[in-house]
């Protein structure tokens, strides 16, 4: 008998949402804890922007060099060629996507849900117009691509790395080159590479592999045992706020490729407890690109949080161990190529203190950040994780939705707290912040349909007064 095609084995959740179990019934109570909870996160976002509207001012002694606090943006209410679009495709999925994710076939819905993610980040981006929100983003000096043309030797990029990462000196990387390993530069130059060559190109990549978050988490809910769960996360996924900058920054193509290694590892998981042959290649997958994922960002160590969460709700410590196998051959390409981690590491701490981070108030940031994250988050989420708080310690290792959510939590405390991201983590933290999607399963079901528009409504407002930054 052939062999089952592993990407179908993302789990069959059944066709209908089956009921809550009569604890979970919204109340008056819980409503009104919800509202307060975003209530309380409004008060945070005001706050951050009223403190740094009050440092930008002159002689005020303080730089927080960020023009619309939390956010890095600037204040622009505009509309654009996608603005119509984003508010059509906003309105079918509020709609119809519950229904559809609850009726359609698991892997249908996986589908459905990815192409729609697909046209809302790109239609989110077209707001900002061709060039100025989707062609152009990844082409400015800052940015990876101003870089590529210099590139004509990898080898030798790769020995050389971490000599160019200190700034004021004639050879250093430019400012995104310099504060990543080399594996994000690479991912550009190999598309140069292979004749996709140009901003718009570099765009396409990020937003095709941002747009597997929306069905990576979802995957990897279902396939952890919590099938109900995964088809009412999904439509979330999809009209996440944090799609604003999926689709402008390379971020996007982190948090995708880290989704989906997080969902190979639960998928060889579930291979293993099958007894499926499929499970060993999955889970060697998992590891390279959750290894690669480190050398495309540093602070995406933190992800390792994540990955033990998944190795516990899988209990296949094999899938564990072939993914460190894995990720630990990617980490010895690395240095055999030239690149060792930790030297570029510690150089880019050095780096980060010569820029503005140097200026940047940590008093203003350690909270400021929290603030930026949580418009990335959007209101659903923010009374999501009330709600999973609110659970207690007692389910956290039974139920995928609290456990993935608090090991999400826990990395962005420690990323807040390490000093590391002053600003811009509404883009910095997507990859941590995806794994909180999955507590909106614990939303009422007869107001999931208003939180769902609360989530569109943030993002659109978000891209039509702001031009974000990156």
């Amino acid at each position: 008998m052939s062999e089952p095609n592993p990407a179908a084995r993302l789990a069959e959740p059944p066709a209908r949402e089956p009921e809550l179990p009569a604890p979970d019934r919204p109340g008056r109570r819980a409503h009104r804890a919800d509202l307060l909870a975003v209530a309380a996160a409004v008060v945070l976002v005001a706050a951050a922007a009223a403190v740094g509207v009050y440092y930008n001012r002159p002689h005020s002694g303080v730089v927080i060099f960020v023009s619309s606090p939390p956010l890095f943006a600037d204040w622009l209410p505009h509309v654009g060629p996608g603005s119509v679009f984003a508010v059509l495709i906003a309105v079918a999925v509020v709609l119809h996507g519950p229904a559809l994710a609850a009726r359609l076939p698991w892997r249908r819905a996986l589908v459905a849900g990815y192409l729609a993610s697909l046209a809302w980040i790109f239609s989110l981006a077209m707001v900002d117009g061709w060039s100025r929100g989707f062609a152009g983003r990844l082409t400015i000096p800052q940015e990876y691509l101003h870089e590529v043309p210099g590139i004509t030797d990898i080898p030798r990029m790769l020995r050389e790395f971490s000599s160019r990462i200190l700034d004021f000196r004639p050879e250093s990387w430019t400012t995104h080159v310099s504060g990543h390993p080399p594996g994000a530069t690479l991912v550009f130059v190999w598309l140069d590479r292979l004749g996709l060559h140009g901003g718009a190109w570099a765009a396409t990549a990020v937003v095709l592999v941002g747009s597997l978050v929306a069905l990576a988490v979802p995957a990897t809910i279902a396939l952890l045992g919590r099938a109900d769960a995964a088809r009412t996360v999904l439509p979330f996924a999809v009209l996440t706020p944090g799609a604003v900058w999926i689709g402008v920054s390379a971020d996007g193509l982190f948090a995708g490729t880290t989704a989906t290694g997080l969902a190979l590892l639960a998928l060889s998981a579930k291979g293993f407890a099958l007894g499926r042959r499929y499970a060993v290649p999955v889970g060697l997958a998992a590891g390279v690109l959750l290894g690669f994922g480190i050398f495309l960002s540093y602070g995406l160590v933190l992800l390792g949080v994540l990955a033990l969460a998944v190795a516990v709700l899988g209990r296949q410590w094999r899938a564990a161990a072939l993914a460190v196998v894995a990720a630990l051959a990617v980490v010895g390409v690395f240095a055999w190529a030239g690149f060792w981690w930790l030297d570029g590491y510690h150089l880019v701490v050095e780096r980060y203190y010569q820029g503005v981070a140097l200026v940047r108030p940590y008093s203003y940031w350690v909270w400021a950040d929290l603030a930026a994250v949580v418009v990335a988050l959007g209101p659903a989420v923010v009374a999501a994780v009330r709600r999973g708080l609110a659970r207690g310690p007692r389910a956290l290792l039974t139920d995928p939705v609290l456990l993935l959510g608090v090991a999400a939590l826990l990395t962005i405390v420690f990323a807040d707290v390490s000093g590391l991201s002053k600003a811009e983590t509404e883009r910095i933290w997507l990859p941590f912040g995806v794994w909180l999607l999955p507590m909106t399963a614990l939303l009422p079901r007869p107001g999931r349909r208003w939180w769902l528009a609360a989530q569109a409504a943030t993002a659109l407002a978000v891209n039509h007064l702001l031009l974000t930054g990156w």
